[in-house]
């Protein structure tokens, strides 16, 4: 069974950077995605970015393209959100996730395996 560890998380000002982590532990599989999504307080999960394991397709949230980057390292099987330029609105818990496909899909029924999360605070 895939397990999911996120690190990374923290207090920035706007304007500033953080860049995620997420340890994948256990079997992994070149049919899976990785994804990231975040959750703001009273909001609903939302996609961020996801990436093929295999193949590096990636994915973005169209709201996210030019400041987010996802990357992988199959070697270690880690998985990355590099975040730039953040902004008030960034601020939510985010999650690591997998799911058994091929595709890049933005819907949190598609992934099948989620971390617990790491929490992102973005002042003003």
């Amino acid at each position: 069974q895939l397990q999911l560890v996120e690190s990374g998380g923290g207090l920035v000002q706007a304007g500033g950077s953080l860049r995620l982590a997420c340890a994948a532990s256990g079997r992994t599989h070149s049919s899976y995605v990785m994804g990231w999504f975040r959750q703001a307080p009273g909001g609903e999960r939302e996609f961020v970015a996801a990436i093929n394991w295999s193949a590096y397709n990636t994915n973005y949230a169209e709201s996210l393209k030019g400041r987010f980057t996802i990357s992988r390292d199959t070697s270690t099987n880690m998985l990355y959100l590099q975040m730039n330029n953040l902004k008030p609105e960034d601020t939510a818990v985010y999650y690591c996730a997998a799911g058994f496909t091929t595709r890049t899909p933005t819907t949190t029924a598609a992934y099948d395996i989620w971390g617990q999360g790491t929490q992102v605070t973005v002042s003003s």
